[in-house]
Formats: structure tokens, C-alpha cells, sequence
């Protein structure tokens, strides 16, 4: 468990263009769908994506994006980013969206009377056990975070009031790089451990 935490990577562009195999893609979901969940509501669905039209149509949804994002920047700061790739959307071959549903589990949900985010917590608790589970079997997965919403649930379909909360990239990968990206790159360090442990106030 140590080893994947420390191994995990948001992988971009080192998938290989094979597909995950479909005994694997089910330990992997397997593991997302043990996940903690608040009040056992279980709030998460898994959309699998796995067509090429579908892929290459959220693949160019995310370029129009970054090139947003990148157009916005002050000139050294997209001097920076313009190297660094951002998804893996085609090179990986699957695609799974993570889907949040608020509703499930009715109006009194044990655990989330006083603090309504436990619901979308509980699926990013589902998100990091796929990441997790994805490292042990040597697979690689990138969060893409680099989308329209509304773009995402018309693409696949999402019933209201359920929204997609990620799009991953999961595919088998040629390595895990020892540095993450945004540190080798240099648009972001990481900080100690010691900057962010406060004992008994902030």
C-alpha cells in the first residue's frame, strides 16, 4: 500500500495504447466500489468509455479548454505550461467518469445532516481507491480536469440530478515517472510534510 501511495502518478503521457484488459478494468471498478461512503450511500456510478468517436470528442473538448486556460495566462507562466501535456484521453483507450448522485440514499443520510460535502468526499474516496488499485496492477490513470461540465454530461448521458465529478484516463503505461510532472516541468513544487501538520490548532 506504502509503495502505490508514493508510486502514484497522474499519468499523461506514458500509456502504452493498449486497452486494460476487462478482468483487471473489473478489480480496479472492484476497488472504487469498496470505497468508505457516508451513511453507506454508495454515491457513485462509473461511466466506462471505451468508444474512439467518444474519446476523440472529449479529447478535442479538452484542447478547445486548455488552450482557454493557457490563452489566459501571463506570457512566463504559459512559457511554463506549454510543455506539459494534460491527458491521455485517446493514448489510454478507456476513459471512466465518476459520477456523483446527492439524491442517493434519500433525505436522511446518516453522516451528512451537518456537512452535505461528505457525499462527494465519499466519491473521491472511490476515485483514489481506483488510483490506488490501478498503481498496484501497473496500470496508470490521469485525472482530467479540463472540461465543461455540462459538455461531460451530455456527452455520456448523466441523469439529473447525478454529475460527473472526474473523467480518468486508465491504461496499461510503458513507466511511472519518479518525479510527477508539474515538479519536472516547474509549474509547481511540492511542500513538505512538516508545513502541513499543525498540532492541536491551525
Amino acid at each position: 500500500m506504502y509503495d502505490a501511495i508514493r508510486m502514484r502518478r497522474d499519468v499523461r503521457a506514458e500509456f502504452t495504447g493498449e486497452r486494460i484488459g476487462e478482468e483487471q478494468l473489473t478489480r480496479i471498478l472492484q476497488a472504487g466500489h469498496n470505497a468508505p461512503s457516508v451513511g453507506n450511500t454508495q454515491p457513485w456510478d462509473f461511466v466506462v468509455v471505451q468508444d474512439a468517436t467518444t474519446l476523440g470528442t472529449f479529447a478535442d473538448h479538452v484542447a478547445d479548454c486548455r488552450r482557454n486556460f493557457a490563452d489566459s495566462l501571463p506570457p512566463e507562466r504559459r512559457a511554463t505550461f506549454d510543455p506539459i501535456k494534460i491527458e491521455g484521453i485517446r493514448e489510454s483507450g478507456t476513459g471512466i467518469v465518476v459520477t456523483y448522485d446527492a439524491s442517493r440514499g434519500g433525505t436522511n443520510i446518516l453522516g451528512r445532516h451537518t456537512i452535505d460535502d461528505t457525499g462527494v468526499f465519499s466519491a473521491v474516496l472511490a476515485i483514489e481507491n481506483i488510483w490506488l488499485a490501478s498503481v498496484a496492477e501497473g496500470v496508470g490513470v490521469g485525472w482530467v480536469s479540463f472540461y465543461d461540465e455540462q459538455f461531460l454530461t451530455e456527452l455520456v448521458r448523466v441523469p439529473a440530478p447525478v454529475r460527473p465529478i472526474a473523467w480518468l484516463c486508465v491504461g496499461p503505461v510503458s513507466q511511472f515517472q519518479e518525479t510527477p510532472d508539474l515538479v519536472r516541468f516547474g509549474w509547481r513544487e511540492g511542500r513538505p510534510l512538516s508545513a502541513a501538520v499543525h498540532r492541536e490548532s491551525f
